[in-house]
C-alpha cells in the first residue's frame, strides 16, 4: 500500500502535544452515549446483516445524495433503481470532489474505523474497497450490533412516533448485548394539523395505540399522556420535536379545542389556527415531560421539502431541506417562560439550524437555568449543516463564551446509519484540538488533569447524569 494514501492517522486533527495527550488519555477511552439518532430499532433488535456496502453506507444518507447531485450525478444513482454496485461507483467518483467538506473526513474515518481500510476512496480504489467491505459485511461481527460495539457505543436513543408499538424495543430489552436502546417520544404528527386528511388519519392511529377514541382536544391530550406513560415504562428519557420555531400565546390554550373540533370534522385550518393548535399541544406536553423528569429537545429552523418536483419524485428526507431564517428568540422565550411560571419547565435541549442564531441560543439557556441542577437548559451540539469542523468549533467557543462549556452534554450522530458513529470521534478530536491549542497559547492552564476532566465531562459523564443512563 502506498503510504501517501494513509490520511486518518492517530494524530488526525490534533495540532499539538496537548491536544494529542487530551485525546489519547481522555476522549478516546470513553464509550459513546448517543442520545439522538434515527437508527431503525428493528435493525438493532434483529441484528441486521447488510448485504453490501451500499446498503449499509449510502441508503438513506441524504448528506451523500446532496453531494452526488451537486457533482452532477443522476438521481437514479441516489434514490433511484441503479444497482448497489453502480450507486457505490458514483459515490466513489464524488468523494475526491468533497475535499474540505466533512463528508471527506467522515468517509475515511468510517472506512478506517469499521473496516480497517486506509486507502483514499476514489474511482480507481472503489472496486477493491467495495470488495473488501462486502466480504467483511458477510461476517457475524459486522452485523448491526457488532458495528455499534466496534465504536464502543453504550447507549442509543432512537426516534419514535407516539403511535409506535415499540415492539422492537421490547424484543431487544431481553437480549444480553451490553448495549442499551431507549425510545424517544417524537410527537410531531400529533400537532401537524395543516392537512386535515393526513392529520385525521394519524389521529385514528394514535387512538388505536392509546386504546381510546380521539374526538376532542382533551381526548388528544389524554391519548398522548397514555403513550407517554407507555414510553416511560420502556425506558424513554426524552422527547424530541422538529419545528421551524417555538411560539406561544395564551389564546392558544383557549382556542385550541375549537380548532381541533374544526379539523376533526374534516375542515382545513388556516396557518394561524394550525399554529395555535400546535402551541397548545406543545404546552401541555411540556408539563407532562416535566412530571416524568424527561428531557425535551427542540430542533429548530429547518426549511423542509423546498423542491416540490423532487419531493414528488423521491419523497421526504432525501436531501432537499435547508437552513431557514425563521425568528427564534422571542417566541422561544415566551414558550419557556409560560412553563417556567409554574415551575414546570423540563430539562431542555435546543438545537439551531441557522448559525446566525448561535449567540441567541447560547444566551437563551442562561435565562431559564434556575440552579436546581447543573446545565438544566442546554444548547445542543452543532446540528446538521453545522456539524462540521468550523461549525463545531464555533458552537463550542460561543457556548464557552456565554455559558459553561463544562456542563455541555456533548455530541450526537443524528443519523440513520450504523456507520456514522465516527462523528463522535470527529467531535472529540476537534474538542481536544481546540482545548490543546488554548493550552499551548497560555489561554488555559497547561494542566492535563484539569482540562482532561473537562473533556471527560463533555464526552461522557455530563450526558450520563443528564439523561440518567
Amino acid at each position: 500500500m502506498n503510504s501517501n494514501s494513509i490520511f486518518i492517522t492517530n494524530d488526525f486533527l490534533l495540532g499539538n502535544k496537548q491536544a494529542i495527550d487530551l485525546y489519547k488519555n481522555f476522549a478516546a477511552k470513553y464509550a459513546i452515549l448517543d442520545y439522538h439518532n434515527h437508527l431503525a430499532p428493528k435493525d438493532v433488535a434483529e441484528n441486521r446483516k447488510f448485504n453490501n456496502l451500499t446498503e449499509a453506507w449510502l441508503d438513506g444518507d441524504h448528506y451523500k445524495w446532496r453531494a452526488m447531485r451537486i457533482n452532477g450525478v443522476d438521481e437514479r444513482f441516489c434514490t433511484g433503481n441503479a444497482t448497489p454496485d453502480e450507486k457505490f461507483k458514483e459515490w466513489a467518483k464524488t468523494v475526491p470532489h468533497t475535499l474540505l467538506n466533512p463528508l471527506y473526513h467522515w468517509t475515511h474515518l468510517e472506512l478506517k474505523n469499521y473496516f480497517g481500510i486506509t486507502l483514499l476512496l476514489n474511482e480507481r480504489t472503489a472496486p477493491e474497497i467495495y470488495r473488501q467491505c462486502n466480504t467483511l459485511l458477510q461476517q457475524h461481527d459486522f452485523k448491526a450490533q457488532a458495528l455499534l460495539k466496534k465504536m464502543k457505543v453504550e447507549v442509543i436513543c432512537t426516534t419514535d412516533d407516539p403511535a409506535d408499538s415499540l415492539a422492537q424495543h421490547q424484543e431487544f430489552s431481553g437480549q444480553a448485548t451490553g448495549l442499551k436502546m431507549y425510545p424517544t417520544f417524537r410527537p410531531d404528527k400529533a400537532y401537524a394539523a395543516e392537512d386535515s386528511v393526513v392529520y385525521n388519519s394519524y389521529l385514528d392511529l394514535l387512538g388505536d395505540a392509546a386504546k381510546i377514541p380521539i374526538n376532542t382536544f382533551d381526548d388528544l391530550l389524554a391519548a398522548l399522556e397514555i403513550r407517554i406513560e407507555f414510553f416511560d415504562s420502556m425506558g424513554c428519557r426524552a422527547s424530541d420535536h422538529g419545528l421551524t420555531h417555538l411560539h406561544f400565546d395564551e389564546e392558544a390554550l383557549l382556542k385550541a379545542p375549537g380548532y381541533f373540533k374544526k379539523v376533526r370534522s374534516g375542515l382545513t385550518l388556516n396557518k394561524e389556527e394550525a399554529n395555535q393548535l400546535r402551541n397548545a399541544v406543545l404546552f401541555h406536553l411540556g408539563k407532562l415531560y416535566h412530571a416524568k423528569r424527561w428531557v425535551q429537545q427542540f430542533h429548530l429552523g429547518a426549511m423542509r421539502n423546498t423542491n416540490s418536483r423532487m419531493l414528488k419524485m423521491t419523497g421526504r428526507d432525501t436531501g432537499f431541506d435547508s437552513i431557514g431564517d425563521f425568528p427564534q428568540a422571542v417566541g422561544m422565550s415566551l414558550f419557556f417562560d409560560q412553563l417556567d411560571r409554574s415551575d414546570q419547565l423540563a430539562k431542555t435541549i435546543i438545537y439551531n439550524l441557522n448559525p446566525a442564531d448561535n449567540e441567541a441560543f447560547a444566551a437563551m439557556i442562561g435565562n431559564f437555568s434556575d440552579g436546581s441542577m447543573p446545565g438544566k437548559i442546554q444548547w445542543g451540539p452543532a446540528w446538521w449543516f453545522n456539524d462540521q469542523k468550523d461549525g463545531i468549533e464555533k458552537q463550542l467557543r460561543t457556548l464557552a463564551n456565554m455559558s459553561l462549556l463544562s456542563r455541555f452534554v456533548g455530541m450526537v450522530t443524528d443519523s440513520r446509519s450504523f456507520l456514522s458513529f465516527g462523528r463522535h470521534e470527529y467531535f472529540r478530536r476537534i474538542l481536544c484540538n481546540m482545548l490543546g491549542t488554548e493550552m499551548e497559547k497560555g489561554s488555559l492552564p497547561n494542566d492535563l488533569g484539569l482540562i482532561g476532566q473537562l473533556v471527560e465531562r463533555i464526552c461522557y459523564s455530563n450526558t450520563k447524569e443528564y439523561f440518567k443512563f
